[in-house]
């Protein structure tokens, strides 16, 4: 019987990588990444050298399509795979991750008069720069008693599509009246891969605030919000918007010749890159929390019933899979933390002692930290370095660390930061169970689980809980393979659902991490000193992270 596969696209902060996938096992055959040339945008736009704002964050459109040409022609270069043996194509992506199109479809930042604007360029999910915007919209949603508000936990982020597009509108009202559509990367690359125009639900219901049954927010709450965004929704979000796991159409010539594909493989809807993680773990069912950890951690959560949870991101009906309320959390610097750590903080001495034996300065640190004790340090830290996603959703907020003295060690500030992030994830599972949505398990994928067991460990001490940990290094492109492979179909020799795909495409390790008892008391403890920083910094006891953050911008 001939062998089928299907090809996943996950598009990261950083870089884009494809994976091949045998559909009947799950095997991963072959796998390349491309890192986007132009990486992050943050200080300076490409050619003109313009200076950026604090807490901008752009990406160029065509990295996009370099991972396309680059890594789809390899993986299948590399197994010897032919392009006819490939039935299907999904992809996923950071969001909100968003793009200013002409009528053509064209993103503004790719037209000569446009390029030197920063409105006209990609925003990146951890583009911040529209708190303003979001403050306001929260505002006036609070105000109103807007029903689409407390489903994302009492605040949208600045991180997602209504902020970003109405920061475009005041600050560059050109580029937003230029616009004739604004789309998210997932849904731009799908587009070019079809020649069709499809939104996915999930960036839609998770980052765009678009309901299942009631659609987007208002054309009265718009017009709230700015007389000239009344028709934002109906006319630069138009489009048809499909579920995840429908077929958005069939490779078009052009991006088949270029990708070295079959034109007419089917390709599924854009999907988030965590929220591809829930499936590829096997997750199919409620009460299974899947934490998707990497520069930032997702929360993803299933539940057949929709409540209110404080400091969710979202909560989308068949938003992760069909038949379920999905739910998501998330933190907003996780991984960025300890290279933050690492490229800013670190001593030479550590670097060079590293280099000696032969090891990354990552693993030294692990190494060293992993011999000490829970609360040896006598350190403490909030995990705010890229601002809070949940609980607080507060991009303004920054990071503490307390309880240094002339006596602390590189190692023992490492650990505190691990911890710290663990502290912010047993926050948000307690979000949950108060609302009264089940945690009965704790899942954990992406890059950080594999590479990092001292933090595993840390997590699982921590919540009191054993973890699960995926099998695959690399969940968020294997979910993406496993809807390519629903979009084809069981006529094509793929599967009618994501939960028939998982049963026979997903795996976890069967090696857990399971709480130290000592560990958990000494953590408990800790904890409940976390959460009274937190509240103290995060809940309008103390302000002085944000008039910290006012002074060094020259804001009165």
């Amino acid at each position: 019987m001939e062998r089928l596969y299907a090809i996943g696209v996950d598009y990261g902060t950083e870089s884009g990588r494809a994976l091949l996938v045998d559909i009947a096992t799950g095997e991963e055959i072959s796998t390349h990444v491309t890192p986007y040339p132009h990486g992050v945008i943050e200080e300076t736009l490409p050619g003109s050298g313009r200076k950026l704002g604090h807490d901008w964050a752009l990406q160029h459109p065509d990295d996009y399509l370099e991972v396309l040409r680059r890594s789809v022609p390899e993986v299948l270069r590399l197994s010897g795979v032919s392009p006819y043996s490939v039935i299907g194509i999904g992809i996923d992506f950071t969001a909100c991750t968003m793009m200013p199109l002409d009528a053509e479809g064209t993103p503004l930042c790719l037209r000569k008069e446009w390029e030197e604007n920063p409105h006209s360029w990609v925003k990146l999910w951890k583009h911040h720069a529209a708190q303003e915007e979001a403050n306001r919209i929260n505002e006036i949603a609070g105000l109103r008693r807007e029903a689409f508000l407390p489903l994302y936990g009492g605040r949208l982020s600045s991180e997602w599509m209504l902020a970003k597009a109405w920061q475009i509108l005041n600050e560059a009202p050109e580029i937003y009246e230029q616009a004739d559509m604004f789309m998210e990367a997932a849904d731009w690359v799908v587009m070019q891969m079809t020649g069709l125009l499809v939104r996915n639900s999930c960036t839609a219901g998770y980052k765009a605030v678009w309901h299942k049954r009631e659609g987007y927010p208002s054309k009265a709450f718009l017009r709230m919000l700015d007389p000239r965004l009344e028709l934002l929704t109906e006319v630069k979000l138009r489009g048809p918007i499909a579920a995840l796991g429908t077929k958005a159409g069939e490779l078009c010539d052009s991006m088949a010749d270029m990708m070295g594909l079959r034109a007419g493989t089917a390709v599924a809807v854009g999907n988030i890159d965590a929220h591809a993680m829930v499936p590829a773990v096997g997750v199919v069912t409620p009460g299974k929390l899947v934490m998707a950890m990497g520069t930032s951690t997702c929360h993803l959560l299933l539940s057949d019933k929709e409540v209110l949870a404080e400091g969710i991101c979202g909560v989308v009906e068949d938003g992760i899979v069909a038949g379920y309320f999905g739910y998501e959390a998330g933190q907003s610097a996780v991984g960025d933390i300890f290279a933050w750590y690492v490229e800013e903080a670190v001593p030479e001495y550590v670097k060079r002692q590293a280099a000696d034996e032969g090891m990354g300065v990552h693993e030294w640190l692990e190494r060293q930290a992993s011999k000490a004790r829970p609360g040896e340090s006598g350190l403490l830290a909030l995990d705010w370095w890229n601002g809070n996603r949940s609980v607080l959703m507060d991009a303004d907020l920054t990071g503490v660390v307390v309880g240094l003295t002339l006596q602390t060690k590189p190692e023992e500030i490492y650990r505190t930061l691990l911890e710290a992030t663990a502290f912010g994830t047993r926050q948000i599972i307690e979000a949950f169970t108060r609302s009264g949505v089940t945690v009965d398990e704790l899942y954990a994928c992406g890059g950080l689980p594999q590479r990092n067991k001292l933090l595993m460990q840390i997590y699982s001490d921590v919540t009191g809980r054993e973890i699960k940990i995926a099998d695959s290094t690399q969940t968020a492109a294997l979910g993406a393979a496993m809807f390519g492979a629903v979009a084809a179909g069981s006529v094509a020799g793929g599967y009618d659902s994501i939960v028939e795909a998982a049963e026979r495409m997903a795996r976890v390790r069967e090696e857990t991490f399971k709480p130290i008892p000592e560990h958990v008391s000494v953590y408990d403890r800790l904890y409940r000193e976390y959460t009274e920083l937190h509240d103290y910094f995060g809940r309008g006891g103390n302000d002085i992270l944000k008039r910290l953050k006012a002074i060094k911008f020259g804001h009165s």
